[in-house]
Parts: C-alpha cells; structure tokens; sequence
C-alpha cells in the first residue's frame, strides 16, 4: 500500500507570505518546513519540469517559458505538449514500483499527452470567426462534462490577463476536490498570489490581501486532504522581488544592427530567420540567440553593458547554471534584482504588433507581464468588445498598454534570501527540516508516498 499525496503548486509562495496564510502556517507547524532552492530560470515551466523529473534544465529541456525552436524558425512560448520534456515523470516512476498507480495533473504546465491518468488544463476554443471562448482540456473526455457542470467552464479570462482574479484558483481547487478521492497523487497548480504581486509587488496591502485570498480557498482542499489521511506537500517555484526597472534587450540589439524586423501593414515583427541576434525575454533571465559565432562578441559586450544587467552567461557559464542545452540561447542574460526584460523589438508604439495590446501568450515572442494590467482606456475598449462577442461579432480585446512601467514585480533570478524564495511544507513533521532542491522533490515525494525506489535514477531522454 502507498500513502497518497496532494501536491499543491502555489505559485509566489515564500516565507515572507506564510504569516498571512492561516491554514498553511497550520499545516507547516504541525508537519515539516524548508526552503526549496529553485532552478535557473525560476520560472513556471522550467521549475515545474524539475520538479517532476528531478533533472535540471540542462537535462529535461525546459529552458525557460519558451524559447526560439530553430527546426521551426519561430519563437514559441507556452507550449502545452508533454513530450517537450525529456526525463521520466514522478508517476512514471512510482508505476515501476507499483504497477497501477493512479496520477492526476490539475493545471499543473506540459499536460497535454501526459501520461498521468487524469489531466485538466486550461484549453480555449477558438473559433473559426477569431472569437474565442474560454474552456478546458481533460483527460478522461467525460470528465470535462462532469467539471463544467458541477463548476461552470474553466473561467480563463480570470487564469490571465487584466481580470485575472481569485476565481480561477477558486475553480481549480474545487476541481481538484472531485478528482482527488481515486489517485494516488493530484498535482494541483494555484495560480492566484502571482497576479497581484506581479502587478503591484511583493511587500504592499495587495499581496497580504492575495495570500489571504489563495489560503482561503485553499482550505476546504486542505481538509479534505486530513480527512482522507492524504499527505500534503505544498511547494513553489519561485519568490517574486519587487522591480522598477524594465530593459529592452530587444530595442539596444536592434539599434546595434544586430536584431531585424519585417513589416506588414504597417506593424513590424521580430524576424529571427534574418536576425544577427535577437533576445527571448522571459521575466528576469533572457535568452539571446546569435546566429554566426563571429557576432557572439560584439552581442556579449553590448548586453553586458546595457543597465539593468547583472551577468551574461556564456557557453561556461550555461553549463555551470544546468542550463547548457541546445534550445538555450548562445548567451543568457540575468538582469539585476530590481529590473526585468521586456520583449519589445519596435522603437515607435504606432509599429507595433496589434497582438502587442492583447492578450496574447502564444504569438508574442517573449514574456509579456503587462497583461496583467489595463491600459488607460483599456476597461471601456472591454465592454464595447464584450457587446459585440455577444452579438455574435468579431471584437479585438486591445487592452494591454504598451507601456511597461506598471510592472512591480518579477522573478526568474536565484532567491536573494531564504525569506524571498520558495518554500515546500510538507503535513509530515518529519519529511523536511535542510533546504530541499527543486531535483531532489521527486525523491522526496516518492519517500512520502512509502514507494522503494524501482531501480535506476531518472533519467533524460535524448534530444
């Protein structure tokens, strides 16, 4: 027999925020709690790989949200696909054990195709006449029916973008609530502290006032979980610092010469297939691709000395981070504690993209925090597009400005301090008590679980 676990991914979670967390300082005073020291980046989807693989970037291949798939020519960020990530799962390995082990991923990044018995993630539809509509993916088919019924659909206006709210934790927990009873480990993705700490920071009344908010839906989960004699761990992947400084790595490379655009009715785009070199910006760390080695110097020496830039990493410096890896880019830059990168490549806002003022994680090529906020007109623009969505009409959501000063915080960096990074609480008083690394959390979880190892390490797939 195994011990079940709920593995709950709070994102934003550090020990700065605990106190305003009554059910989880409950748990951790009455179980076990540690500093968990994330990979570089610290962002989503390279840490939650990590911790599912117990490999570090340089071996599961998720070196950022996104990166520039050369086979492809194309930058792509947020990609949905499992078989992205190289290295054998937590369930997959607890199923060489234990033949039969049940696993569901709630939201958690990389579902699509998992090999995890139940999967939900968030899935729109997108309709022929460009209106989409919000949804969800699930795995069983019938599961989606069951879910939307007892939640109404997957509120994704609320999971991104300038309404993001508490509502779409809300959704995922009680999701999580269904399906939790028949596995023998529910990863669960709350999203909900990352919002108002991205757009107002990490130290004011707004992020007291999300983690109050998070740990309060959190709970009935929580008890759930007592009841049924499940262990929790709750972790994060990374602490948000407060920023005021965005770089545009972008626009210097451009002025140099070195990045190129085409244009097409009066917008420019980023072109990587001409581009001498281009960055993929991605909260604190960037990925810059230069394509003739000849240029790396000169594409070194200008990032270096743009203000706001802490460290770029060449080839020695990747392989020292765990992250030499062929989709990293040639150089990455690492900004200073108080700054962050932007994506921008225009140097005129009339030139942007018209994507630039939308919603738009797919087709923007780099990180975009200001969707998170509303530009000056941006709520009026909103509810004449809602009028004609429901009239049945095309409607642009061009809410997003352009301008990123808003931001107040970020991350992606190595923690400062144990108090501003992330944080694993376990409801087993003896499972922590060292600072955890974000590879060593699949041992850990499968210690928990009461599941004898199965045999060799894990391990990455080949590229």
């Amino acid at each position: 027999m195994t011990t079940p676990l709920l593995v709950l991914d709070v994102a934003g979670l550090t020990p700065r925020l605990l106190p305003h967390m009554p059910n989880l300082r409950a748990l951790a005073g009455a179980g076990s709690h540690a500093a968990l020291t994330p990979v570089l980046p610290a962002v989503t989807c390279s840490v939650q790989a990590s911790l599912l693989t117990g490999l570090p970037p340089s071996g599961h291949g998720i070196v950022g949200n996104g990166w520039y798939f050369r086979d492809l020519g194309d930058v792509l960020l947020w990609r949905q696909h499992n078989r992205l990530v190289h290295g054998e799962r937590i369930w997959e390995t607890a199923r060489r054990a234990v033949p039969g082990y049940r696993a569901a991923n709630v939201c958690w990044w990389y579902a699509m195709g998992a090999t995890t018995d139940v999967t939900v993630t968030p899935r729109p539809i997108y309709h022929a006449d460009g209106r989409k509509s919000p949804d969800c993916y699930t795995r069983p088919p019938e599961l989606h029916d069951r879910l939307t019924a007892s939640l109404g659909p997957f509120p994704l206006f609320h999971y991104w973008g300038p309404a993001a709210s508490i509502r779409s934790s809300r959704w995922i927990v009680e999701a999580a609530r269904l399906i939790m009873p028949a596995q023998d480990l529910t990863l669960v993705y709350v999203p909900h502290l990352d919002y108002d700490l991205q757009r107002y920071g990490p130290d004011g009344p707004e992020a007291i006032a999300a983690a109050r908010a998070a740990d309060d839906v959190l709970a009935p989960l929580l008890d759930d979980a007592r009841r049924a004699g499940v262990t929790v761990v709750v972790l994060s992947e990374y602490g948000i610092t407060a920023v005021r400084r965005p770089v545009d790595l972008n626009r210097a490379l451009r002025r140099a010469g070195l990045l190129r655009v085409h244009t097409q009715a009066g917008m420019e785009y980023l072109d990587p297939w001409s581009s001498r070199a281009f960055a993929v910006a991605d909260h604190q760390i960037a990925h810059v691709y230069v394509r003739d080695p000849s240029d790396r110097p000169a594409a070194h020496d200008l990032v270096t000395g743009l203000p706001g830039v802490a460290e770029v990493l060449d080839h020695a410096g990747r392989a020292a981070h765990g992250l030499d890896h062929e989709r990293s880019g040639e150089l990455v830059a690492l900004a200073e504690p108080d700054a962050w990168f932007t994506y921008y490549h225009w140097l005129d806002d009339d030139r942007a993209p018209d994507f630039a003022r939308c919603v738009e994680i797919h087709r923007k090529p780099g990180y975009d925090p200001a969707e998170l906020l509303w530009d000056r007109a941006g709520r009026a623009r909103a509810l004449k597009a809602l009028v004609r969505r429901r009239l049945g009409l095309r409607y642009t959501m061009n809410v997003v400005p352009l301008d990123p000063s808003g931001v107040r915080g970020s991350h992606g960096l190595l923690p400062p301090t144990p108090d501003d990074g992330p944080v694993l609480l376990c409801s087993d008083p003896t499972a922590v008590r060292d600072p955890v690394h974000a590879t060593d959390v699949p041992a850990l979880l499968l210690r928990l679980a009461g599941i004898p190892s199965p045999g060799p390490a894990l391990h990455a797939r080949p590229v």
